[in-house]
Order: C-alpha cells, then structure tokens, then sequence
C-alpha cells in the first residue's frame, strides 16, 4: 500500500481543483467537489490533518476521473 502524504483540507481543495473538479455546495463543514459522475465529499476544519482514510479516498477518485478522460 502506498504511502499517502499528510494533508489539510485547503490542500486537498488545491489538488482537487487543480484536477478540474468543481466546488458543487457546501452543508456545514463538508464541501461537496464534482467532475462529471464522481462526486469527493471533503470535511474542511481549519488546520486539521485530514484522515488518511480520505486522504486515499481523494486520490483513488481523481485517478478514475483522469482515466475516464
């Protein structure tokens, strides 16, 4: 299993974005990111390291994303 660096959620919010996903809404503290079907919930508490769970989850979606493409 690859070793997944520690992120934040504004760095995450970079690397989706930079992918070409789009800021769909916000309910609280959960923004809901889109690039055609895929659909990354990202909880964005200020500072926080984001769990390694979601860490993996993002990168998983944004390489389907780019081989759909």
């Amino acid at each position: 299993m690859p070793e997944y660096p520690k992120l934040t959620a504004k760095e995450a919010e970079k690397i989706l974005l930079g992918s070409g996903f789009i800021l769909d809404r916000q309910k609280g503290s959960h923004r809901i990111y889109i690039k055609k079907t895929y659909r990354m919930v990202l909880p964005s508490h200020t500072g926080e390291i984001l769990h390694p769970k979601i860490i993996k989850q993002l990168f998983e979606i944004i390489h389907e994303a780019e081989d759909e493409a």
